[in-house]
């Protein structure tokens, strides 16, 4: 029987506010490797999204409770840890998994190949996946971290911030992490740092309260190799070539496959089925030349307050709708059913969809309203960068007020998309082609797109609608109307 004092649980938390269950999605750790308060030990995934999960104590693992992809109850104990290892008792445990097969061992690889996406199945670098052990901060001793609470851990590691905070360095010179301190920095430039190779440690950060930025993470690599581009794409990302992890293998001759409904997908599900059937949706359509809009980002490219910063249809296309909603500040609202009352938001936190191999996920940028456009260009690449590395968390995909979803990625020319649940409307935006348009009373190629503006109807009548998706356009079609506007 083991000691409770010496063996500490730590049980599956809710990581997503209310959230009853999580499947594991990856171990980074088998029975008897080392851990360290804050170090990332699985990954898990909820209705939500997927998140690392980090242990709150210092210590050797003891046990793995469940083996891969177990779908785990929120409360349940799904590894242990000695903390006090060296002591005469008994020796760690090979994991057990339970309710797995017997022939599913855990991995016992340091670095497997071949791990399933964390998130939104863009596929995960080859790389090393052992984790640096996160330095303890000066005066605490092994073993202390116990008595952290499991979900303020997983709530450090969500921030980005870890355990220990970074100590400000001089006004003289650039900010610096602490000795012995963990670096901060942002969960997609951990990745990048990762994947390059580099230790977060040695990085000199450049960022506001000595955060580490994608660039310090270049700079430090530069003399060894070249950085390796991240590429966002020019709107919503479009899946990429990686595993699908939710079809078993189909044998020969097999007429059907049974996937099983899950994590993000059957969430997704129950909550298109409930905004379809409880919001009354309306949908309406403009096509518009966008010709004057496509030159401007051209233009923006070369302008050195751009600089460094993706400029994209996107970008122009979410200002556009921001100055219709400023504009039309009412139909930025949502439908108090309880209270039976309409709440206008002054604030506009402005959804991307996504649409990935394990689901629909649409982060948003919050308080989209107030940002220029460096800023606005900046926040949309973020957003991307985060759901390509699968690091997406549930507080960015919550709170969201209008959505846009852009099918023109997939070639298609409109839809009727079906609004977020909560928000009051959604802009689809068609492929932007070469089409025959008259133009100045004389037939002429020009670039032509269709956009779609879906909204709740309880909310927002025909002349509201029609105005906001009118504005939107014709500012994409005049773009000097983002500044006589404004």
């Amino acid at each position: 029987m083991t000691d409770p004092t010496r063996y500490r649980e730590f049980k599956m938390p809710d990581v997503g506010e209310g959230l009853t269950e999580a499947e594991i999605l990856s171990w980074h750790v088998k029975p008897g490797d080392t851990v360290t308060d804050g170090q990332t030990v699985c990954e898990v995934e909820t209705a939500k999204a997927a998140v690392e999960l980090p242990i709150p104590y210092d210590g050797v693992v003891h046990e793995l409770r469940f083996a891969e992809g177990t779908t785990v109850d929120v409360g349940q104990v799904i590894i242990t840890v000695d903390v006090a290892p060296g002591t005469a008792e008994e020796q760690p445990q090979t994991a057990q998994p339970a309710a797995a097969e017997p022939s599913a061992p855990v991995e016992e690889e340091a670095a497997p190949k071949g791990r399933q996406p964390v998130l939104v199945g863009y596929g995960v670098a080859e790389s090393s996946t052992r984790r640096r052990p996160r330095k303890a901060p000066a005066g605490s001793a092994a073993g202390s971290g116990g008595g952290s609470p499991a979900a303020a851990a997983v709530q450090r590691e969500l921030n980005g911030h870890g355990g220990a905070v970074a100590a400000p360095a001089p006004a003289t010179a650039a900010p610096a992490p602490a000795i012995g301190s963990r670096p901060l920095a942002k969960p997609p430039v951990r990745k990048l740092a990762k994947d390059l190779g580099i230790d977060l440690a040695t990085v000199v950060p450049t960022g506001p309260d000595g955060i580490v930025t994608r660039e310090d993470v270049h700079a430090a690599a530069a003399p060894t190799a070249a950085p390796e581009p991240v590429a966002v794409p020019s709107a919503v990302p479009a899946p990429v070539s990686a595993p699908t992890p939710v079809a078993a293998p189909v044998a020969a001759g097999a007429r059907e496959t049974r996937v099983p409904i899950k994590g993000v997908r059957k969430a997704t599900a129950a909550a298109m089925v409930g905004s379809a059937f409880t919001a009354p949706h309306v949908t309406e359509f403009v096509t518009v030349d966008v010709t004057r809009t496509m030159r401007l980002v051209e233009e923006l490219k070369g302008d050195k307050a751009m600089a460094g910063l993706r400029v994209n249809p996107l970008l122009l296309i979410a200002k556009a709708l921001l100055v219709a909603i400023r504009r039309n500040p009412e139909v930025n609202a949502s439908w108090d059913e309880a209270a039976q009352e309409i709440v206008v938001k002054h604030y506009v936190n402005l959804g991307i969809a996504a649409a990935t191999p394990r689901g629909l996920i649409v982060p948003n940028i919050k308080d989209a309203h107030a940002q220029t456009l460096p800023e606005l260009a900046g926040s949309l690449a973020e957003l991307v960068a985060t759901a390509r590395e699968g690091k997406t968390t549930p507080a960015a995909m919550q709170g969201g007020t209008v959505t846009i979803t852009n099918v023109g990625v997939f070639g298609v020319d409109t839809g009727t998309p079906i609004l977020n649940p909560g928000e009051s409307a959604i802009l689809a935006v068609g492929a932007i082609k070469l089409q025959p348009w008259v133009h100045k009373g004389k037939v002429k190629p020009r670039q032509v797109t269709t956009l779609a503006l879906s909204f709740d109807h309880r909310l927002v009548d025909g002349e509201l609608g029609s105005k906001v998706l009118a504005d939107t356009a014709a500012v994409l079609e005049q773009p000097k109307r983002l500044f006589t506007w404004s």
